[in-house]
């Protein structure tokens, strides 16, 4: 097996790397790469679905991920899995559901990997309820820099099974992943929508979903100012007992590339009102297929096109509950006064703290936006990093392209006990990546 000289990027394609990437059919051929030297370092490379640089390695190799994608065993009684890290979200979810269960967590994509949900500690619309992605992992095979195979556990090994979930992919190679499943009773949900005339409106229907709803996502318009700011559509969602039997939508191909000037205050703004508007005063109730609730925009293929060639930026991030109503609308006034945030804009409760060292979520709320890679942006990206540090929240890395590494150190207050792990683990820095260089997770140096 050679590896192939080519440029990468994350989904946000606003970072790039040159690379020498190796594609395995086989788990053997993967451990086999793994055991070659690397001067450049090494890095897993899964679904491409990480916004920016957690996956790249400029100048060095990358393990391409997306073919080890076999779900090894299953015991549909207990409702547990174990698959290879390839097999993504999507692929999982058809298969469970055939059996009566789904995957407890995944994110807003069924393109990306059960490898890269457990490198990111995945959440979902279900936080409040069921946790992040690491709660319902029940052990790793992990294949340690040196080429040894450790099976990790809560109970064997906890720290290092704790700077696995969550540590984008710098503890190891994951062989095998053992999910457990949560049982339901059909393929559909009962959708509500509401709309909120404000942030306080808002974040009140989101804290009353929070006790009540299994699902709770809102789509927030980025664009609104004044007595707008922050309105919004809140959808909840539960379980229904009815099947869905109508067949999931053609996908859709982004055709070309969007020139840079399609996206502005004008066309960003015209398309929110028509969204908003879209759903009754009084609200409104349907039936959803569940894939069609969770993977909103799967039914578009090459999405990320959308914003040219230049690629986007995503900002996400958490505040905790008693920063949030102040912090949020801090962050919703600068966002609105940069006008550049596009229509894909969400807002949504967290429950807690995940299993990780460097888990993303905290009990609060969490913003996510994108903004196209235009003159300007990187600048009201520092700031709004500098706005989540004063309200105490934290940038989810799955996102990130910009985060200072002062800020992140600030933020992630595990970083020290995840730095030791991996000198136990990978004293050499055998395994790396440009977000590990650029936000200098293993110190200083690093």
């Amino acid at each position: 097996m050679r590896a192939k000289h080519m440029e990468l990027s994350g989904w946000g394609r606003s970072r790039v790397a040159t690379v020498d990437a190796w594609r395995p059919e086989r788990m053997p051929d993967a451990m086999a790469v793994l055991g070659a030297g690397h001067p450049g370092g090494l890095i897993a490379y899964a679904g491409g679905r990480s916004y920016g640089d957690a996956p790249l390695n400029d100048g060095g190799s990358v393990l391409m991920t997306g073919r080890l994608d076999r779900i090894l065993a299953a015991d549909w009684e207990a409702g547990e899995v174990v698959c290879e890290p390839g097999v993504t979200f999507g692929d999982l979810m058809r298969v469970a559901l055939a059996h009566g269960f789904v995957v407890p967590v995944t994110p807003g994509t069924g393109f990306a990997t059960i490898g890269g949900g457990v490198a990111n500690d995945v959440h979902g619309k279900n936080h409040d309820r069921h946790g992040s992605f690491g709660d319902h992992v029940r052990w790793i095979d992990l294949a340690l820099a040196d080429g040894e195979v450790r099976r990790i556990s809560p109970d064997s090994d906890p720290d290092l099974f704790a700077a696995t979930i969550g540590g984008i992919g710098l503890t190891g190679i994951m062989v095998a992943v053992c999910i457990g499943l949560r049982r339901v009773k059909s393929n559909a949900v009962r959708l509500y929508e509401r709309r909120a005339r404000d942030l306080e409106h808002f974040l009140t229907l989101q804290e009353s979903a929070r006790d009540a709803a299994t699902y709770s996502v809102g789509w927030i318009d980025a664009t609104a100012r004044g007595r707008e700011l922050g309105r919004g559509i809140l959808e909840t969602a539960e379980e229904s007992r009815a099947t869905a039997e109508v067949p999931p939508g053609p996908r859709r191909r982004m055709p070309l590339e969007m020139p840079g000037f399609a996206l502005n205050r004008m066309t960003v703004g015209l398309f929110n009102t028509m969204y908003y508007n879209r759903v009754p005063a009084e609200g409104r109730e349907r039936h959803a297929r569940l894939g069609q609730f969770l993977y909103p925009l799967d039914s578009i293929e090459d999405w990320n096109r959308l914003y040219g060639k230049r690629g986007f930026y995503q900002f996400q991030c958490v505040l905790p509950d008693a920063g949030a109503p102040a912090g949020l609308r801090r962050l919703m006034e600068e966002i609105s006064a940069a006008g550049t945030g596009s229509f894909l804009a969400v807002l949504k409760s967290l429950g807690g703290a995940g299993r990780g060292h460097l888990s993303f979520p905290m009990r609060g709320y969490t913003l996510a936006l994108d903004f196209p890679a235009k003159p300007g942006v990187q600048d009201l990206m520092r700031r709004l990093e500098h706005l989540t540090l004063d309200f105490g929240g934290r940038i989810y890395l799955a996102k990130d392209a910009t985060m200072s590494a002062e800020s992140f150190a600030a933020m992630y207050p595990k970083l020290d006990a995840f730095r030791d792990v991996l000198e136990r683990v990978d004293p050499k820095g055998r395994l790396v990546s440009d977000m590990a260089r650029r936000l200098r997770i293993r110190g200083t140096g690093a």
